[in-house]
């Protein structure tokens, strides 16, 4: 019987901390909304942040720059040309299912390009650009 209620408490536990991009992305609506009352995700925002230059960094000044332009595709790392699987839920269902590795790499990356950790809102935005890739 123990055996039993540890293994249905582990599923729970790992029930729990699978998420989908669309509940990310109301997860981080709703942290932007305290900021900006009102506040709605953009797919076309989140397609201009994907796609803008930052001037912090010469080898990775874009998002672009190791996940390509086209987010159906695989990327290669700038500095160590890791293959990186592609950053659409479509052509990667893994994509966006973790909510500890979603924000890991929201703050390496954006500190890495943006210079910054990104907000709320543009994880908001970029999640949903994202969802709409075909």
């Amino acid at each position: 019987m123990k055996t039993t209620l540890a293994i249905l408490a582990c599923l729970f536990v790992a029930t729990a901390q699978a998420s989908t991009p669309a509940s990310l992305i109301h997860d981080y609506r709703s942290q932007a909304a305290k900021q900006s009352s009102g506040f709605q995700p953009s797919a076309q925002r989140g397609a201009t942040f994907f796609r803008q230059r930052f001037a912090n960094s010469s080898r990775m000044p874009a998002c672009t720059s190791c996940h390509s332009d086209k987010p159906m595709n695989s990327g290669s790392h700038a500095v160590t040309s890791k293959t990186i699987k592609p950053l659409a839920p479509a052509a990667n269902a893994d994509r966006f299912t973790d909510p500890e590795k979603v924000e890991k790499w929201f703050r390496r990356n954006c500190t890495e390009v943006v210079g910054r950790e990104c907000s709320s809102a543009e994880k908001a935005d970029f999640i949903a650009f994202l969802m709409e890739v075909r």
